[in-house]
């Protein structure tokens, strides 16, 4: 299967949302985010419209099926059906523990396709690369290791959100509930993009087929100084950090940003 032609506008941002497995988060993140006290049921439906709406994009675009959008739709019909037969006494509960159960939802379906020998971002990578290369040894591991990175980007989130709710009694936290979750998920992605390049580029080196230079493995976390810049902002605003560390973040994250730009690679630079 060829690798499908670039489009433009809002075709061309479409194609690079679905051929990302952010197309299949995205519905968990949704979730999270319209997910508050005696809004759950609203916010469970429209994470699994989301979810079918996703479904019926990529199959409409020809795309294989996404074992992690299925994987949604399945989850949050199922959570649906529950919250509509159990009525209004299941709200508290859900309130407290619908994050922490996509979070183990999230990390069981990761672990499961990496035991069971099909990274669930391999039908993602397919998607953009061509049919001969699917059965080679770098691409397998390559999805191989960017799933890990995604199962291993779950477990985190898990683990704060536990944290968040037996020890802190509180789920909504900012720092496990929302930050330290986003910036897990946010280095997923920022790997998944870098990685296939760099290691593309790397082999094409070593077996002597092209001069340009290795791409950097910076924009992996170049993005954490901003993070931290703004997280120290927003935590200032919202009161949920105390002003000597909002202040420090602040100062950390725009200094980190400074030295990101200074030192990144150009890509103007020579082999």
């Amino acid at each position: 299967m060829a690798p499908q032609q670039p489009r433009f506008g809002v075709s061309k941002v479409l194609d690079g949302f679905l051929d990302s497995p952010l197309s299949g988060i995205a519905p968990w993140i949704l979730l999270s985010v319209v997910g508050s006290p005696g809004h759950y049921e609203a916010a469970i439906a429209i994470a699994f419209g989301f979810s079918l709406v996703v479904l019926w994009a990529g199959r409409r675009r020809g795309d294989r099926l996404h074992s992690l959008t299925l994987f949604g739709v399945v989850f949050f019909g199922m959570l649906l059906v529950v919250r509509v037969l159990v009525g209004s006494g299941v709200e508290a509960w859900l309130s407290t523990w619908t994050g922490e159960m996509s979070n183990i939802a999230l990390t069981l379906f990761a672990l499961t396709t990496l035991a069971t020998g099909r990274p669930f971002t391999l039908s993602y990578a397919k998607d953009m690369t061509p049919e001969e290369l699917w059965d080679t040894p770098v691409f397998l591991r390559t999805n191989f290791v960017i799933s890990a990175v995604w199962a291993a980007a779950f477990a985190f989130c898990a683990a704060m959100g536990f944290i968040g709710i037996i020890w802190l009694h509180d789920s909504d936290n900012f720092w496990t509930g929302w930050i330290l979750q986003l910036g897990a998920t946010f280095f997923a992605v920022a790997f998944t993009d870098v990685y296939p390049d760099y290691v593309g580029a790397k082999l094409d080196r070593m077996a002597g087929e092209s001069t340009e230079p290795v791409p950097s493995l910076l924009p992996i976390v170049d993005w954490i100084p901003m993070y931290v810049l703004i997280v120290g902002v927003i935590g200032w605003v919202i009161d949920a950090v105390p002003d000597w560390l909002a202040i420090t973040m602040i100062a950390v994250g725009a200094t980190g940003s400074a030295l990101v730009r200074r030192f990144a690679p150009s890509t103007d630079s020579e082999p």
